[in-house]
């Protein structure tokens, strides 16, 4: 797994994943954009929120990745066409392979740029959790709020 990154290094992040889904194992993968997208999310006007990752055509693809026109661009792109993810042949195999199963979900959980200036996507295998998950981690969450408060303040 990948070490957390500074958050103003993302275009675009998924904070409702972590919230709606228990993060087994996290990917770093390619995507294969046009222009006129690229310049948008340099903008920083992309959303992943309602995205989600699968397979077509024997690849993976990003569905419902909204990312919106470029204004100053004569050739614009669709808004939410399926793109292509560029991921290694096993990497690929073994995804898709996961994916199957009942209950897992390949989610993007952030959009950004690396050293080298290229777009990257950073994909979830995900399982769903329940409401009672949520509450659950919910509580954990004020808990570990307060316990810092509380030491915090004794110091």
């Amino acid at each position: 797994m990948a070490p957390p990154r500074s958050t103003d290094k993302y275009a675009a992040l998924n904070r409702k994943a972590r919230h709606e889904y228990f993060i087994e194992d996290t990917i770093e993968a390619g995507i294969v954009l046009v222009g006129s997208e690229v310049k948008s999310i340099r903008l920083g006007h992309c959303s992943i929120a309602e995205a989600h990752a699968g397979p077509m055509q024997g690849d993976v693809y990003l569905f419902n990745a909204h990312i919106p026109p470029y204004k100053p661009a004569r050739d614009n792109h669709e808004e939410r066409r399926p793109r292509k993810l560029l991921i290694h042949a096993k990497e690929r195999h073994k995804l898709l392979g996961q994916a199957k199963r009942e209950g897992i979900t390949l989610v993007p959980l952030a959009l950004y740029f690396n050293e080298r200036g290229l777009l990257k996507v950073e994909l979830g295998l995900a399982k769903g959790k329940k409401k009672h998950d949520k509450r659950e981690s919910e509580k954990e969450r004020d808990w570990n709020r307060d316990k810092a408060r509380l030491l915090r303040r004794d110091s």
